[in-house]
């Protein structure tokens, strides 16, 4: 099934790049030859041929005549681009989709654009993303697994082979300037590293501008964060630093200065923050925030009731669509103790925290592009997880995610113990399994999980102002 996947949600995305190689006729602006001359280009070949040269050469410079290449822009009133996904959310988690943590940025993609309710993923991180940055299937793109577990074979050995591309290629080479923010899990691991090479990391993949971590997860509190591929340490020194905020800081400030220095030139803003893949690292004024609302309070059964009802009133599903049942193997809200209820309320309360500070920092970049006058001319995709929640907290849920990784389950009392840090940089945290079940309502099973929709569904929001016009509408075709 999942070979299958068409990702056809990047139609829009696919009909630009497509549009910026079938111009009719070449755009020329000023004189070629000259220094400040642009060109449009077919867009046949990537990078293009260079152009033989135009002047004349004589023995004497009075009678020659110099000239430049044109520079390559895309065609007039190409517009920008702001591709986005979350981490880990689930299908069931944003309000957007039905889910109880409010997320007012993806509310707003969603009420000016569209929302897609029938988009799927490959159910983890790595292949997700191969495949979205190519548009190819993610064994073809090399990705077959996410990167740490890759082999030496076809398909799987984490390697983007240049024949596939990237979208940051492509716009690139149409006269795009192209940037990615956030997680990058598909460079090798053998390769992420300041020794290189660098021809996989994003600046070698077409990004022409990068900051963000190398793997799957990073502290966000104190990340292995690059500009570009130098190593930085923002954090040292700076009490209450969070990569969350930096990240759209940066961004924001990679935007205006370019449209400061050269307004005409569209961007590629590749948006891929951490958040909501563990270690869950809101700040506490979110944690307070999320936790003075109560939200998980009703346990995982009551929560997952919630948000099914909330996906019908919102059209998310059919008025006759039926819950998935709860499998025997994760223990009912009503089965457990006060101390368990207490931890794993916290541990809901984190991620949501999470969610939400996420998706307030995305608003922050989507309203930066309206401050900046671009909003009507950039398409703005927000895809709502790369794949299902994640159940990788084990049955418990764990303050240091490493304890997973390791086949090490921790007691509930033991956790009690980092319930006052929870979220903090002192904890590596992840909740537990049933909570993963209950933000991927209403499907069965999770993420890893490609069988299920549980593992692969993921809620879409676009926008794109003049181009489309079902304002609020929904889409329920597969993607």
């Amino acid at each position: 099934m999942i070979s299958r996947h068409s990702f056809r949600i990047l139609a829009p995305l696919i009909a630009l790049v497509s549009c910026l190689g079938t111009v009719s006729a070449q755009q020329v602006t000023g004189t070629l030859g000259a220094p400040g001359a642009t060109s449009t280009i077919s867009g046949k070949q990537l990078p293009p041929p260079d152009p033989a040269f135009g002047g004349v050469i004589k023995e004497k410079a009075t009678e020659s005549k110099p000239w430049w290449a044109p520079r390559v822009v895309p065609p007039k009133r190409a517009p920008n681009v702001l591709l986005i996904m979350t981490d880990d959310s689930g299908f069931g988690a944003p309000g957007t989709f039905g889910g109880v943590v409010p997320t007012p940025a993806l509310d707003r993609i969603a009420r000016s654009g569209v929302r897609y309710t029938n988009f799927h993923s490959t159910s983890l991180c790595s292949p997700t993303r191969a495949a979205l940055i190519t548009g190819r299937n993610h064994h073809v793109a090399g990705f077959g697994v996410v990167g740490e577990i890759a082999t030496g074979f076809p398909g799987y050995d984490s390697v983007i082979r240049k024949e596939n591309g990237t979208l940051g290629e492509i716009l690139k080479g149409n006269g795009y300037a192209t940037s990615w923010f956030g997680k990058n899990h598909n460079t090798p691991f053998y390769q992420a590293t300041q020794a290189g090479p660098f021809d996989q990391w994003p600046n070698g993949m077409g990004f022409e501008y990068f900051y963000g971590f190398m793997g799957g997860d990073a502290s966000q509190w104190q990340p292995n964060l690059y500009r570009n591929t130098t190593a930085i340490y923002p954090f040292e020194g700076n009490p209450g630093w969070n990569l969350t905020t930096a990240m759209a800081d940066e961004a924001i400030q990679y935007m205006k200065g370019l449209k400061a220095v050269a307004p005409e030139k569209p961007f590629l803003v590749y948006y891929v923050p951490g958040g909501t893949h563990s270690p869950h690292h809101p700040t506490p004024e979110w944690i307070k925030k999320i936790g003075d609302m109560h939200l998980f309070d009703q346990g995982w059964n009551k929560v997952r009731e919630t948000i099914f009802a909330n996906q019908k009133r919102l059209g998310i599903m059919p008025p006759e669509a039926q819950l998935t049942p709860w499998p025997k193997e994760l223990p009912q809200w009503d089965s457990l103790g006060f101390v368990e209820k207490k931890l794993f309320i916290k541990q809901a309360d984190v991620f949501g925290a999470y969610l939400a500070y996420t998706d307030n920092e995305i608003g922050r970049v989507i309203q930066a592009v309206e401050d900046m006058g671009e909003l009507d001319n950039t398409l703005i995709i927000y895809i709502a997880g790369d794949n299902g929640a994640s159940p990788e907290g084990m049955l418990n849920g764990t303050p240091n995610e490493f304890t997973t990784f390791n086949g090490v389950p921790v007691p509930v009392d033991a956790q009690m113990l980092w319930y006052p840090f929870w979220g903090s940089d002192k904890t590596f945290p992840h909740f537990a399994a049933p909570w993963a079940w209950a933000m991927d309502t209403p499907f069965k099973w999770t993420k890893q999980v490609a069988s299920h929709y549980g593992g692969t569904a993921q809620g879409v929001a676009m926008s794109w102002p003049g181009h489309i016009t079902d304002a609020g509408g929904i889409r329920r075709q597969f993607h």
